[in-house]
């Protein structure tokens, strides 16, 4: 409140998601944040994609750790990440945020903190004469390549720097392999912190290429002859201030059994890694994976060990793409790992060979990630895991819009149907 105060903030922006990770948000007058906190902000959620068929009068509870001021804004304006609260006061059922903070303390009920960080991946579009998004592309760069080919340099340098004003810390930026692709990398941070913080990530590119006369899309294939779209999840775990992933550590039987739980789970859990019908004209594609495995080195594997020591020795999971929610994402991810700690799986071989030219007798053994989103819905449906985490309503509502949104699919006009359905919005 003494901020507010004192950076003379007029306007309050209230954020929430949807159950697919679209942000949302409610303003308020500055002088409305007491009460906003004492008694939360009602508000009718009817309308809300996931929310129908609930009680429509839900409450929005702002979190004070998560307040950033919105650079980019004309005058002051702040914002707050918030919980979803029943008029009663109880949690509501479809808060995801709420859900991955409940992952996060039954990790640390078992002593474990898991930190996360993302590696994302966007494509910049021009815009016409009435800002509307064009399919030609910013430029025609590609892979770490440097201006004039890379024409995103300055972009990214705005996005980053803005993010910084916010909190948000910035690892590394380059130009991607795609024409007009980019990509920035953040430090690893609590689960929480990363899924708010790759929210504001998606804000504020958009907000900066619209500042720009430019459009950015997180669709996992906007061409669908140009790389995909991936956004990378690095996880780690820590105990006592450790991380027991560093061989300098325990490196031991726990962390291989965190990593085999996830690497067990990925298939079934694919469709809220990979939640677009779009998203699976990018996997087993251009480096993206297609197959279940993990390697140390070789970045074609759906599991990576990146080479790196001490707090950074962590696992790269290469198959979600920026579509994703990132609450239920790092939730089922997190719950994941804990269930392979708690029944001590072990991991499988490796598989170092390149994967996209292999020979049949190396990939006969290896299981595969769904092909489709209909196969990885049928995959999540029979899910007991995926059950036990999310509960039964908030999996049928999730699987139930999905399914409709293939029913809606025409593949006649696959490309038209999916710049309809998710270009101008993901």
């Amino acid at each position: 409140m003494e901020f507010v105060n004192e950076s003379d903030i007029k306007f309050i922006r209230l954020n929430f998601c949807d159950i697919f990770g679209m942000q949302k948000n409610i303003s308020i007058m500055s002088e409305e944040l007491k009460s906003a906190f004492k008694t939360g902000v009602s508000f009718d959620a009817h309308s809300i994609k996931g929310f129908d068929g609930t009680h429509s009068d839900l409450v929005l509870v702002p979190d004070p750790a998560t307040i950033s001021l919105l650079p980019w804004r004309p005058g002051s304006v702040a914002r707050f990440y918030c919980e979803l609260k029943n008029s009663d006061g109880t949690d509501f059922l479809f808060d995801t945020r709420t859900l991955l903070k409940k992952s996060a303390a039954r990790a640390a009920a078992m002593g474990y903190t898991c930190k996360i960080g993302t590696e994302c991946e966007f494509y910049l579009f021009k815009t016409d004469e009435n800002g509307e998004p064009t399919n030609i592309l910013f430029d025609k760069g590609g892979y770490l390549d440097i201006a004039p080919l890379d024409r995103g340099e300055d972009i990214r340098r705005e996005i980053c720097l803005t993010l910084e004003e916010m909190g948000v810390k910035p690892e590394a930026s380059y130009h991607e392999e795609g024409p007009g692709q980019n990509e920035i990398d953040f430090m690893s941070s609590d689960a929480l912190t990363a899924a708010d913080n790759f929210q504001t990530f998606k804000t504020v590119v958009k907000a900066i290429a619209t500042r720009n006369g430019l459009h950015a899309s997180f669709m996992p294939k906007p061409i669908l002859d140009a790389p995909g779209s991936g956004m990378h999840v690095n996880l780690s775990l820590f105990k006592n201030g450790n991380n027991i992933f560093s061989k300098n550590e325990e490196h031991s039987d726990v962390a291989e059994s965190f990593i085999a739980g996830i690497f067990n789970k990925v298939p079934e859990i694919t469709a809220f890694l990979n939640p677009l019908d779009n998203s699976y004209e990018r996997l087993g594609k251009v480096g993206a994976p297609k197959y279940v495995s993990w390697s140390h080195l070789n970045y074609a594997q759906m599991v990576r060990i990146p080479a790196a020591v001490n707090e950074k020795v962590r696992m790269e999971l290469r198959s979600p793409d920026p579509s994703l929610n990132p609450y239920l994402a790092f939730s089922l991810l997190i719950e994941a790992g804990l269930n392979g700690i708690e029944n001590n799986m072990v991991l499988p071989p490796t598989v170092d060979e390149e994967l996209f030219s292999a020979d049949e007798s190396i990939v006969k053994s290896l299981g595969m990630l769904p092909i489709s989103l209909a196969k990885a819905i049928e995959l999540a449906e029979n899910s007991d895991f995926i059950k036990n985490v999310l509960g039964d309503e908030l999996l049928n509502k999730y699987l139930e819009l999905k399914k409709t949104e293939i029913a809606d699919k025409n593949y006649d006009i696959k490309e038209k149907f999916y710049r309809d359905k998710y270009f101008n919005i993901v």
